[in-house]
């Protein structure tokens, strides 16, 4: 598996100040919003939670360290729920940035070279952060086209938008897996 070169650099994160004007905002619309989401996702590839084997009841917690918010993931049966704090008794516990967590979601960047420079944090079962980055891995999701799947005839203006926004936080694509 090959990687895009882009973790040779720092990505951008969401500026504080950004951060702060969000934090007041009611977290359950966009909990329903990235449900969705992920059910869009499992439906499209069915097999992707399979490849958690042993680690499938494994609940993650998802820190955006740039983001007043943090996601907990539990894959059987699938849920999604965005808190203000990540709770004690998780499995495992995945930080970085936001624009870290969405480049490892596609694979344009190397999960090892971000944990090596601590600009990804793991704490828990590293077995289970393992077995979910190859099931993602595996799924070689692209979440342009995933997202712009929900916008129907809308969908190529969005899906350009999204890769653009992108590729302006990730740079563009290299080489991919």
């Amino acid at each position: 598996m090959s990687h895009s070169s882009v973790a040779s650099g720092s990505l951008p994160t969401i500026p504080p100040l950004l951060a702060l004007a969000i934090r007041p905002l009611p977290l359950l619309p966009l909990q329903f919003a990235l449900g969705g989401f992920l059910s869009r996702i499992l439906r499209r590839n069915p097999g992707l939670l399979d490849r958690l084997g042993p680690h499938r009841r494994a609940r993650f917690g998802i820190k955006p360290v740039d983001l007043p918010f943090a996601f907990i993931v539990e894959a059987a049966p699938p849920l999604l729920s965005v808190v203000r704090e990540l709770p004690q008794g998780l499995e495992a516990y995945v930080s970085a940035s936001l624009a870290n967590l969405l480049a490892l979601v596609e694979g344009r960047v190397d999960g090892d070279a971000l944990m090596f420079s601590r600009q990804l944090g793991i704490e828990g079962d590293v077995e289970a952060v393992l077995a979910l980055r190859n099931a993602i891995d595996d799924a070689r999701l692209d979440l342009a086209a995933e997202l712009a799947s929900l916008f129907g005839p809308l969908g190529e203006p969005v899906r350009r938008s999204f890769e653009a926004a992108r590729d302006r936080l990730t740079g563009p694509p290299q080489e991919q897996r």
